[in-house]
């Protein structure tokens, strides 16, 4: 997890319940039935509005996002400048031990198409095919948290209409009014902090991701035609700076 979203969670979420702490006490804010509304209610009206191996599946997506940490574009162009100048040396048949070890599945399949003789404009039709398939499952795991944001406050005033409705027809009974009133009330708030602590900002760190990681494989995919072509390193490496902003180039 990245420095920004443990800083995240860790104030968000740490100075509510500080703050609920020092004011009445955390056990005022449990609402089991509140709960149920709004968390039930999303999670039902999300399966509604989308196939359940996709509400499932946006899961894997999260921790990708919040976990994995994406190979700086530094990196990258070393290792492409590295492999540039051995295929230059040896030919490209003896980049494939060099990749025998590399992690990211996307580099390695393209090199390797490159070492399997593909015609440089087949390999990049066949990245950049699975380039678009990755931006879909990107895109549709941010849509999915952006829509449980818009359902959970939404949720919460049913809940508020749901506890004002049971407050009204007891109020015969003054004992009934209290609990009546806290759903009320606390559905509106759990309803509002899974909207704007959990959903939205998971929501927009996907969107961020997604951004980097398609710059990411859209330099993979320039370095890899460059290598099948046979380019000079020095040139290759002029392509792929173009990647990175004038103020960060380092030039090897």
């Amino acid at each position: 997890m990245d420095i920004a979203t443990l800083l995240g969670v860790i104030s968000a979420f740490g100075l509510v319940f500080l703050a609920i702490s020092i004011g009445a006490g955390i056990q005022l804010f449990v609402n089991i039935p509140a709960l149920m509304i709004v968390v039930g209610g999303t999670l039902g009206a999300t399966m509604i509005n989308y196939p359940l191996k996709d509400v499932f599946g946006v899961l894997s997506v999260v921790k990708k996002a919040l976990l994995t940490k994406n190979i700086s574009t530094d990196k990258l162009i070393k290792r492409f400048l590295d492999l540039a100048r051995k295929s230059r040396k040896e030919g490209i048949l003896s980049l494939e031990s060099d990749i025998k070890n590399v992690r990211d599945e996307f580099l390695k399949k393209g090199v390797q198409l490159s070492i399997d003789g593909l015609e440089p404009q087949e390999i990049a039709n066949l990245l950049e095919t699975e380039l678009d398939f990755i931006r879909t499952r990107h895109q549709l795991g941010a849509e999915i948290f952006s829509t449980m944001g818009t359902y959970a406050p939404a949720l919460g005033m049913i809940g508020t209409l749901i506890g004002l409705v049971q407050m009204l027809q007891n109020m015969d009974d003054p004992s009934t009014i209290g609990p009546a009133m806290a759903v009320a009330l606390l559905t509106t708030f759990y309803g509002s902090v899974i909207a704007n602590i959990v959903c939205m900002p998971i929501a927009g760190k996907l969107r961020t991701r997604s951004k980097e990681e398609v710059l990411t494989k859209e330099l993979t995919i320039k370095g890899v035609i460059s290598l099948s072509n046979g380019d000079n390193p020095r040139i290759l490496e002029q392509k792929l700076l173009a990647f990175v902003p004038p103020s960060q180039r380092k030039s090897s």
